[in-house]
């Protein structure tokens, strides 16, 4: 893939899109869904008009395309696409309306897709598989922009050893060391291109190489890299350093699914004081106070209401005022409402334990109260709080997932108040 000044935006490349569908309010759907993040959308009503948009720009991040077109349908025109070498690069997430089995979908990962979406479309889904892919493609432009720099520092390198006349053995060592580099960053590229072929759980191995790799450039070449150079360096080791998180977050919300058998009679009050525990080392830094009542037993996930708590407690500590301790409340209440069943006109009692986690923290404006559960959505800059924008997306879909609600209360430099109401099932304890 090469990336041009008419692909590149503020210093990142321009996400192109292409959307293939024979139905133009298909189109026309998915382009309303997918603008407001600032893609570049192009669309081709049939796999000809695509394959022939492709013959003059083949620097598209993704490929949406429908399955079920005339003439040429989705699979052939991928085969098609995947037959000139310049084009393999670019994944396709298949659009199909229809559940055809096993086979069906084998035929579509054997043509070179990499996921299925089914129709009608999840704006919410659409979106995040579509950022999954527009990161590694920024990441890959970064990784790329870096190995050009690092390239014409190795080469302002030679020509001082050479005005210097080091001696030969010196040089041919130093051209050693530089050839390592460019290897060393070759096969982090190779790794990143893989990435665009497989679905979001597989991309953390080859992260965790890039880190690797990086790291042995800041432990041994960082007199080589120069000043300049080793700053380019830790800027690089903290954006993969972000990336992994970001993955691991978006793998945490695709996983936070539920089962009827994993449900189990659980003592909340244990696991928020093992979170607590786990996190000795912060609440000491920052000298934080807990003050927790009795919460009843639940019949929940453990697993993920542990993950939703530690969350919640995180962000306590994480957004709280300089010099001032964090004091964190966490009690709970038990809400009876009246409902009416289906096929019953009578009233039935429905009893909810409506846990609360205050804080005296920085706080925020109550408008954007809806806002903080957004994929994404972050109400701070990365340079003052670290973070991916996915933590509190997790916690809403675990509640909810549990036929709950979460919502928060929150004012500027008073604190806020998480409130997750759950459903009681039989005598709490």
């Amino acid at each position: 893939m090469k990336f041009t000044t008419e692909n590149t935006s503020a210093g990142k490349p321009l996400v192109s899109i292409l959307i293939v569908d024979d139905k133009e309010e298909n189109l026309f759907s998915i382009e309303a869904i997918l603008e407001k993040d600032g893609y570049n959308i192009v669309k081709a009503d049939s796999g000809r008009t695509a394959l022939k948009i492709l013959l003059k720009q083949f620097d598209f991040s993704l490929i949406l395309m429908d399955v079920q077109m005339p003439e040429l349908n989705g699979f052939e025109t991928a085969t098609l696409i995947y037959q000139r070498e310049r084009l393999k690069h670019i994944p396709i997430i298949f659009i199909t309306a229809n559940d055809h089995g096993e086979e069906s979908l084998f035929k579509g990962y054997r043509t070179g897709g990499v996921d299925y979406l089914y129709k009608p479309i999840n704006p919410d889904l659409l979106r995040v598989k579509v950022a999954v892919f527009a990161d590694l493609y920024n990441k890959r432009y970064q990784l790329i922009v870096q190995e050009e720099k690092l390239i014409i520092a190795n080469k302002k390198l030679e020509i001082e050893i050479e005005e210097k006349r080091i001696s030969e053995e010196k040089v041919t060592t130093l051209n050693t060391q530089l050839i390592e580099n460019i290897n060393q960053l070759k096969a982090i590229n190779e790794d990143l291109e893989r990435f665009a072929y497989v679905a979001s759980h597989d991309l953390q191995e080859p992260l965790r190489k890039i880190m690797l790799f990086a790291d042995r450039l800041a432990d041994k070449y960082t007199t080589v890299l120069g000043t300049q150079g080793g700053e380019y360096l830790t800027r690089m080791i903290k954006a993969t350093d972000r990336m992994q998180q970001l993955i691991k977050n978006i793998l945490a919300f695709s996983r936070a699914t539920t089962n009827i058998d994993d449900f189990e009679i659980t003592d909340i009050n244990a696991i928020i004081e093992a979170i607590v525990s786990d996190l000795e080392i912060s609440v000491e830094e920052k000298k934080a106070t807990f003050h927790i009542g009795h919460i009843p037993y639940l019949c929940v996930i453990p697993s993920q209401i542990k993950q939703v708590f530690q969350n919640l407690i995180i962000n306590a500590l994480k957004f709280s005022k300089e010099n001032v301790p964090p004091v964190i409340t966490i009690y709970s209440e038990i809400e009876t409402v009246q409902k009416i069943a289906e096929n019953d006109a009578r009233n039935h009692e429905k009893k909810y334990c409506k846990i609360y986690i205050k804080d005296n923290g920085i706080g925020f404006e109550q408008k954007y109260a809806d806002q903080v559960f957004m994929i994404f959505k972050r109400l701070h800059t990365h340079d003052k709080f670290e973070g991916t924008g996915i933590g509190l997306s997790i916690c809403k879909k675990i509640i909810e997932k549990h036929n709950g609600f979460i919502a928060v209360e929150s004012k500027p430099d008073i604190g806020t108040t998480f409130i997750i109401t759950l459903p009681v099932v039989g005598d709490s304890k």
